[in-house]
């Protein structure tokens, strides 16, 4: 497979594509949550000071994304938290955690690597310590994929009143050699 994968930092030159993508990925979809609009808001929330999408084509046809953006000192990425977490855990300096927000594969893309190639390549070169992400706990195949990336659920929390319950993933930015 034959895939180029481009870095973008300007949530406007990338936005067609990633609606496209999301629409596709979550066409069978009938909660309102997954719905293209809602996406479209989390996008404009997500696009803050540092975020970056990596999105890949084949034959210049969108395949899939992921993108993610720091999370800033005043962030309430942690409000949510169902589930209690260790003092200073969610102590934010704008350095510390990238948000991992999305990664989208189509359909025919799926299974053939691509989901990591995304990942690691959002991945690297960044400079924050850890990553985080949410992954809905009813999709047991994504959270195996995430903790064979080196993820360990932390908590669940529920950011918006109709979104999942989900997962709270982190791990390190760099994982140890193995």
């Amino acid at each position: 497979m034959s895939v180029e994968l481009r870095h973008h930092t300007d949530v406007e030159a990338a936005r067609q594509d990633l609606l496209s993508i999301y629409t596709d990925v979550h066409a069978d979809e009938t909660s309102d949550f997954y719905s293209a609009a809602r996406f479209a808001d989390r996008l404009r929330g997500h696009a803050g000071p540092g975020w970056e999408a990596v999105i890949a084509y084949d034959a210049g046809e969108p395949a899939g994304f992921a993108y993610g953006t720091p999370l800033g000192a005043t962030t309430a990425w942690w409000e949510d938290m169902l589930t209690p977490l260790p003092d200073g855990y969610a102590v934010e300096t704008g350095r510390r955690t990238l948000a991992f927000n999305e990664l989208k594969i189509r359909s025919r893309w799926r299974g053939k690597g691509l989901g990591r190639r995304l990942h690691d390549e959002l991945l690297s070169g960044r400079s924050e310590e850890r990553v985080t992400l949410l992954v809905n706990p009813q999709r047991p195949r994504v959270v195996t994929l995430y903790q064979a990336w080196g993820y360990e659920e932390v908590g669940r929390q529920q950011p918006f009143p109709d979104s999942p319950v989900f997962a709270c993933m982190t791990r390190p930015m760099r994982l140890p050699e193995q």
